[in-house]
């Protein structure tokens, strides 16, 4: 490898501090500031998103780990002793999504509290946490793409920074960090400036349209990487993840349109607000 960054941010004694678990906390603070801000807002108090931070981070990064572990299994059965050394890597961000919606529907069933209002009040900060840690996986040269020339790279107009860390083993690769993270903040952004319009969002609608615009981002930018999880070596798991995904969030974004008397995302939870626990 050629670093140009170091992953190791410091160390404490014989502890080494990484960037990428840096980016991580930080994405997870900034994400929970996101919800407690705009919870306020939607009538959901501040320690109902810190509570379901406690329960909801680490059984999803359980989550994560599992889903990794699942489909390369020929691999973690041969060598059982690395199923827990997930600083080699080896955490899947759709594990993590999923095994999160589990526990926050069973956290928002556990408080009365109206599951989608609480994804939807909380997506925008997970885009936010993922935008960030991607730049993790930058800094530790991981989950780029395949092979690519220099001029390409200078072509994209990058930093040359970015073009410098690119260069791994002798090759310079695909940023495909840095597109997810691109394209996921101009999701972001447009999250950020449509829900807030009056009669444009109903309740469920900004998760849905989350799933429906990272399943798109994510399916094209998997289809670059050269470190996909495969499903009988012939399809990449990700990818047909996103599909199922997209095609979930639009099926039921129009069912409920068409069919169900759904409130609207500005009408918030409903709840005298503020209540105690």
């Amino acid at each position: 490898m050629n670093l140009i960054i170091n992953p190791v941010a410091f160390r404490l004694g014989s502890m080494s501090i990484k960037w990428y678990g840096i980016l991580m906390a930080s994405g997870i603070v900034i994400a929970l500031l996101m919800a407690i801000v705009e919870g306020k807002k939607r009538q959901i108090m501040p320690e109902d998103f810190s509570d379901f931070l406690l329960w909801g981070v680490p059984i999803g990064f359980v989550g994560a780990r599992l889903y990794y572990v699942i489909f390369k299994w020929d691999y973690f059965a041969q060598n059982p002793g690395q199923i827990f050394a997930i600083w080699n890597g080896g955490i899947a961000i759709y594990g993590g999504l999923l095994t999160g919606l589990v526990v926050l529907i069973l956290f928002c069933n556990s408080r009365f509290l109206p599951p989608l209002l609480m994804l939807d009040i909380i997506i925008p900060g997970v885009m936010a946490a993922q935008i960030i840690a991607r730049w993790g996986n930058f800094i530790n040269q991981e989950a780029h793409g395949a092979c690519v020339s220099l001029s390409f790279l200078q072509s994209l107009h990058l930093p040359d920074f970015i073009i410098k860390q690119m260069y791994i083993a002798g090759h310079y690769y695909q940023p495909t960090y840095l597109y997810e993270s691109f394209f996921n903040l101009i999701g972001l952004i447009i999250i950020l400036v449509l829900r807030h319009k009056k009669g444009l969002y109903k309740r469920g609608e900004v998760f849905f349209s989350y799933l429906i615009w990272y399943s798109v981002v994510r399916f094209f930018v998997e289809g670059m990487r050269t470190d996909s999880l495969y499903l009988m070596n012939t399809i990449r798991i990700s990818q047909l993840v996103s599909v199922i995904l997209f095609i979930v969030a639009i099926v039921l974004l129009i069912y409920r349109r068409k069919y169900k008397h759904v409130k609207w995302y500005l009408d918030g939870s409903g709840l005298k607000y503020p209540y105690e626990r």
